[in-house]
């Protein structure tokens, strides 16, 4: 996993302070030898270590996409971005729910902060959206999180699918400020406390919250409903905030 430069020398300088000056190897630091680094890595920023980052720039090997012919790496002013490149998909969903649907392999988790940026590529209107899946367990048993323009029972909620059509767990009225520039996108889930909030642009005020414990250890991914969206600059961190 790559790691911000921020995040290396912070690391090194801590480590370099707690070793004896002889110990430090200086000419291999000098030349820009690799340093070893751990898998999950927290910051200064936060206490909560980083188990994922993603920028598209080397693939999409990381991640199990569910119609891979509906997707692509496309450029959308951020380098190489995962973009949905149809409405439609040949999915077909064993109950109602979402279409297109990226899961990050091997990781699974209860509690986690994952932020990313999101495009909507296509204006098409009132439902215009992006989806999130965590505490996914398979095809027909996760939450998802809709944020569609315009609410509705079917629009701009946080749903949940449980062997049944996707129920809303939110009564939300205010609509998603979409356009057609990049957006910042945070979901928190602290699965203890059963909370689930998400963030859009303004990250210290959530958009939409509501508590549920049906879903434990899971999946996390990116997608839609039946719009079209490129994702980039994706981190998953582990944990959660105390409430």
């Amino acid at each position: 996993m790559r790691l911000k430069h921020s995040r290396v020398f912070a690391l090194l300088s801590s480590r370099l302070t707690a070793l004896p000056l002889a110990a430090i190897p200086l000419v291999g630091i000098l030349a820009g030898a690799p340093v070893a680094m751990c898998e999950e890595t927290a910051s200064a920023e936060s206490p909560y270590p980083v188990v994922f980052e993603e920028d598209f720039e080397n693939g999409i090997e990381r991640w199990e996409i569910v119609d891979p012919k509906s997707w692509a790496i496309q450029e959308h002013g951020l380098g190489k971005s995962l973009a949905i490149t149809q409405r439609e998909s040949d999915y077909k969903p064993k109950v109602r729910s979402p279409l297109h649907i990226a899961l990050i392999k091997g990781v699974e988790l209860e509690s986690f902060v994952l932020t990313f940026k999101v495009k909507s590529t296509k204006n098409t209107g009132n439902h215009r959206d992006c989806c999130v899946f965590f505490n996914y367990q398979d095809p027909t048993h996760f939450y998802y999180v809709h944020t569609g323009a315009k609410p509705d029972p079917h629009s701009g909620q946080i749903f949940i699918v449980n062997d049944a059509p996707r129920t809303a767990l939110t009564e939300n009225e205010t609509g998603v400020p979409w356009t057609d520039d990049w957006h910042d996108v945070k979901v928190v889930r602290d699965f203890d406390h059963g909370s689930i909030d998400i963030f859009f642009d303004d990250m210290t005020t959530p958009i939409l919250s509501t508590h549920d414990k049906t879903f434990g250890k899971g999946r996390i991914g990116l997608g839609s409903f039946d719009d079209m969206d490129a994702f980039d600059q994706i981190e998953l961190r582990k944990g959660a905030p105390a409430h």
